[in-house]
């Protein structure tokens, strides 16, 4: 029974967060892309790396959904279950490393504006995208491993990526702890120390005006919240994971609020970037007019042809 009420909770929180997560995200990647194309500023390059980061993460949930579906079981080829749980928890911690890259951005325009100037180019922000692709990737490669290495791989091919065996365990454990301290924990200590810094500083300008003082503040308690409330709880279990000896059970629920973590981001960037909102509001606006010239359209060719028929 428990788990039928675990498969239909993580079945429900995955369609969800698909529904809402895929436009927004699109939304967000129209908006990105357009913003690259004419001067990009360094955080529009890691948010646009962010947003195809969520994508992708996105694009797994229908896979996701039909393993909840099916009770947890993987019924679909053993080699997709490699690819989408690289793809899967790679996405996972190409996000921390990219909100990292961006509260250190934002920290050195606010503290260091003239020092800012200096790295204005594109090509600093991408090579650091790069990196951070590249560090995720070749960290996640551990799940090729734990899968397909003879020596390691389980026979019980109806589970994707869990119940593993020990000798699954005694190299997935280290490689989780190691995860934790280097892929979580220092993108948080870097981002705590970046936005209050940041904080700090804005509150010793007495000519910034109070507006832009608080939308630069509730961006950066925004974010930070979003990385302790979606993030730090998976990544804890690999923290409790080692000690215990064990994969924790309650990790699948904790995979949940990273689901949710990908609807949220889209929303971030709307409240905290002006040129982001007129942006979508453009966008949007040059939508829903095409929408409506094609329906004005469609309906004139439907009254023309009711004429025609009565002649």
């Amino acid at each position: 029974m428990d788990l039928v009420v675990k498969s239909e909770v993580i079945l429900s929180v995955y369609i969800i967060s698909f529904l809402i997560g895929c436009p927004a995200n699109l939304l967000a990647l129209y908006a990105f892309s357009i913003k690259v194309h004419s001067k990009p500023l360094p955080t529009d390059i890691l948010l646009l790396n962010l947003t195809i980061s969520d994508l992708l993460f996105l694009i797994t949930a229908p896979l996701k959904m039909h393993e909840a579906a099916s009770g947890m079981t993987w019924k679909l080829p053993p080699f997709l279950c490699s690819i989408v749980s690289f793809t899967y928890f790679s996405t996972i911690y190409t996000s921390s490393l990219l909100l990292m890259a961006v509260s250190v951005v934002r920290y050195i325009a606010v503290v260091f504006p003239i020092a800012a100037r200096k790295i204005q180019k594109p090509i600093y922000p991408v090579i650091a995208s790069v990196v951070i692709w590249v560090i995720s990737s070749a960290h996640c490669s551990i799940v090729f491993i734990t899968i397909h290495h003879p020596s390691l791989s389980s026979k019980n091919s109806t589970i994707c990526y869990e119940n593993f065996n020990p000798n699954q365990l005694k190299v997935l454990l280290p490689v989780r702890l190691e995860f934790f301290f280097v892929l979580c924990l220092l993108p948080l200590l870097v981002c705590i120390y970046c936005y209050l810094s940041m904080i700090v500083t804005l509150y010793s300008r007495p000519r910034i005006p109070w507006k832009k003082k608080k939308k630069a503040i509730g961006m950066a308690l925004g974010t930070l919240a979003v990385f302790l409330i979606c993030v730090v709880p998976y990544n804890s279990s690999h923290l409790v994971g080692y000690f215990l000896g064990e994969s924790p059970k309650w990790r699948h629920y904790t995979l949940l609020l990273l689901a949710f973590n990908s609807c949220i981001d889209p929303f971030i960037f709307y409240f905290s970037s002006s040129i982001f909102r007129f942006t979508i509001k453009d966008s949007l606006w040059i939508m829903m007019t095409k929408l409506r010239w094609i329906l004005e359209r469609g309906l004139e060719e439907d009254q023309s042809g009711d004429s025609w028929m009565l002649k």
